[in-house]
């Protein structure tokens, strides 16, 4: 700990070390070794006081930096905020002084105080970095609790330099996160667009945009207007795509991709996504053409390749922050390779996907596509005791063998069995809310719709910004026809909460279809199907269009979703109960 403490003091590089030597006599070296001391034998306010007299006896920034970093880690902010003014003092031209108090003061959330210090610190900063700089202020205020006055302490600081032709932008685009960081998205909307206005090739604004897209979808437009620039930022249609991705808009999502690919067909990582997202909307040609496609680009690439966009696409839902590493975006193809051949029914294959797969750390996840093999050909005792079987590694491994159980139970139907091993699982893990929704969903498959109901909102009490639980209790709510004015409510709350998300919007057309509202149902299940063309969301919009007395349309709709899914539930009932032949 000591080695780690003084070794700046011991470097001969850089004037402020160099001076640190030059003081560094017995008195001071015990000085510091007594502060280091009271700190491990647990007295942090001894040690701050001992290293702070050292700091300003010396005047070296570095004892002052050591003894802010004593009082943050002993959560003492006022005397934290107490040396960094020391430090200021005897060194008022430093830039990391100043941005030490402003990020101590917004703690503190003493942001009145907090405009001197900013001021100096921008004024500090040499003229070719202070567009960065800028950038970066609304991570230095983040901490504040009241990020009204954050903003508006942004708004008063930068003002002067919205007359800087070279810093208007990153001023207006600052100004317009840390407002969008306090809940204003209208007005981080209006600085975003008045930030392009200034400069259409800028990505500065667009970021911003896709940040705003979630609650603000006028936003995409933005987005969209600087693709159409002349050579725009691939990073920019990455980002894009990762942000219709996690809004499950598949298709927009495949053409950006694809778009990237054909720039740049040596960037491995976009192809396991568009692989991903191929498989999503059971592509199974695309998908592992694309997804080979990958493991030969991969195999290839430089160890450092980034760029990459999240594989939200995955089964399991997660963000794949993995997926950079060659080793484990292979594994993550072969586990999609393994699923899309499963998929088909060809179990052979999948297998062998799997069997290529050896890392302890994704083990559940294998044993699952394992089981879920062995499930669909019947023998369910051994799927079952396949995922028991597999050692647990870390803590959180007990739960997910339980989940993946479930799972693959779920896979082949039997739910009431895995209704009984999701209950067994709420019961060890008590307040799960991604247990207990499981649990509802196959309530409801059982037809055990009160107990469906309780717990979607036990749900919604532990998770109340749970967009998936309101969508579900909707949903129910509509597909039974009752209470159609509290399923609205629901759903809608679900769209605020996921913003544009495709089968929300397809359970807000339905509960419009069933409150008779026939060309706002048609308009919804269309949005609905454009951004995610999936058998069920067909299906409803088929039915609409059926009652609305437009037959080809609907039939045409019913064969696409035939084509995609033959064994879609939602189809096959629909077309038998309206005595459809296609």
């Amino acid at each position: 700990m000591l080695a780690l403490s003084f070794s700046p003091l011991c470097h001969a590089a850089g004037s402020e070390v160099a001076s640190a030597n030059s003081s560094l006599d017995a008195p001071l070296l015990y000085q510091l070794l007594i502060g280091e001391i009271e700190l491990s034998n647990g007295q942090p306010g001894t040690a701050f006081e001992v290293i702070l007299d050292a700091a300003r006896r010396t005047r070296n920034e570095q004892l002052f930096r050591r003894a802010v970093d004593i009082a943050l880690q002993g959560r003492a902010g006022e005397q934290a905020l107490s040396a960094t003014k020391a430090w200021r003092s005897v060194s008022p031209q430093s830039m990391d002084a100043a941005r030490m108090e402003v990020q101590i003061l917004a703690a503190l959330n003493r942001l009145d105080d907090a405009a001197p210090p900013l001021r100096s610190l921008i004024e500090l900063t040499p003229a070719g970095e202070r567009a960065g700089l800028i950038a970066a202020l609304p991570r230095a205020v983040q901490r504040a609790t009241d990020q009204k006055r954050a903003a508006t302490l942004l708004d008063d600081v930068l003002e002067p330099y919205l007359n800087d032709a070279g810093l208007a932008v990153p001023v207006k685009v600052a100004t317009g996160r840390a407002w969008l960081a306090a809940g204003d998205a209208d007005r981080a909307l209006t600085l975003a667009r008045s930030a392009q206005r200034l400069d259409a090739t800028s990505t500065e604004p667009v970021a911003l945009a896709l940040e705003l897209m979630a609650r603000k979808p006028e936003a995409e437009a933005m987005v969209t207007e600087y693709l159409r620039t002349p050579k725009p930022d691939s990073a920019v249609r990455l980002a894009y795509a990762r942000t219709l991705t996690a809004a499950q808009r598949f298709v927009d999502a495949i053409q950006q991709l694809e778009w990237v690919t054909q720039e740049q067909p040596s960037l491995a990582p976009p192809l396991l996504t568009l692989g991903a997202l191929h498989l999503e909307l059971r592509h199974f040609k695309e998908s592992e053409a694309t997804l080979m496609r990958y493991l030969a680009v991969a195999q290839d690439a430089p160890p450092q390749a980034s760029n990459s966009v999240k594989n939200t696409g995955s089964e399991d839902g997660e963000d794949d922050d993995d997926a950079d590493k060659p080793d484990q975006g292979a594994i993550e193809a072969r586990l999609l390779l393994a699923r899309s051949a499963e998929q088909r029914g060809d179990f052979k294959t999948a297998e062998g996907w799997l069997a290529q797969i050896d890392d302890p750390q994704r083990a559940i996840e294998v044993q699952t596509r394992r089981a879920t093999l062995l499930a669909r050909q019947g023998r369910i005792n051994e799927a079952r005791e396949t995922v028991r079987r597999t050692p647990e590694r870390k803590p959180e491994d007990a739960r997910a063998k339980l989940v993946a159980e479930a799972s693959v139970l779920r896979e082949v139907k039997r739910w009431s069995d895995a209704y009984g091993v999701l209950d067994a699982a709420s019961k060890q893990f008590p307040d799960d809310a991604d247990l207990i929704y499981e649990q509802a969903m196959m309530a409801e498959k059982m037809q055990r719709l009160d107990d469906a109901e309780r717990l979607l909102r036990r749900v919604i009490e532990i998770k109340p910004d749970n967009a998936h639980a309101h969508n579900a209790l909707g949903y129910s709510l509509a597909e039974r026809g009752v209470r159609l004015p509290e399923a609205r409510l629901l759903i809608q709350r679900a769209l605020e909460l996921a913003p544009g998300d495709p089968f929300i919007t397809d359970s807000l057309g339905w509960v419009e279809f069933r409150l008779g509202n026939l060309v706002e149902a048609a308009r919804l299940l269309r949005l609905a199907y454009a951004a995610r063309p999936d058998a069920e969301i067909a299906t409803h919009l088929g039915e609409v269009l059926w009652a609305m007395g437009e037959l080809d349309e609907a039939r045409r709709l019913w064969r696409d979703a035939r084509t995609r899914d033959d064994n879609n539930e939602a189809l096959l009932e629909t077309l038998s109960r309206l005595k459809v032949k296609l």
